[in-house]
């Protein structure tokens, strides 16, 4: 029984890191994409892939954003970050191993996509 439980637990996080449901990405989980995603996969659409590492998402106090992105993908990606409340980024193209930082004076961090 515990064997189905564990094939069904990889089966379940496979897809979810297929559908690009998992949220916000950090270096681990740029690291663990491998598991379940080949380095460079993209997303169909909505939810940037784990290869596009968002650090430094700050939601300041007295309202605004500022979040930095790296592009650890196998190719150039083209990204937006959405913003509640406020302007999102619009869309970005980037570089592979290229970073950009996008800051506001309002709103507050939503999720970064693909566009």
């Amino acid at each position: 029984m515990r064997r189905i439980t564990s094939a069904v637990v990889t089966s379940v996080a496979a897809a979810a890191l297929t559908l690009g449901i998992t949220g916000g990405a950090t270096a681990a989980d740029r690291a663990d994409a491998g598991q379940g995603v080949r380095a460079g996969q993209v997303a169909a659409a909505g939810t940037a892939p784990a290869c596009i590492e968002r650090t430094s998402v700050t939601n300041k106090p007295g309202g605004g954003v500022r979040v930095h992105l790296r592009n650890f993908c196998g190719r150039t990606m083209h990204v937006k970050v959405v913003v509640k409340s406020w302007s999102d980024s619009g869309c970005k193209s980037m570089p592979k191993g290229s970073g950009w930082v996008f800051q506001t004076v309002g709103g507050r961090y939503d999720r970064t996509v693909v566009c």
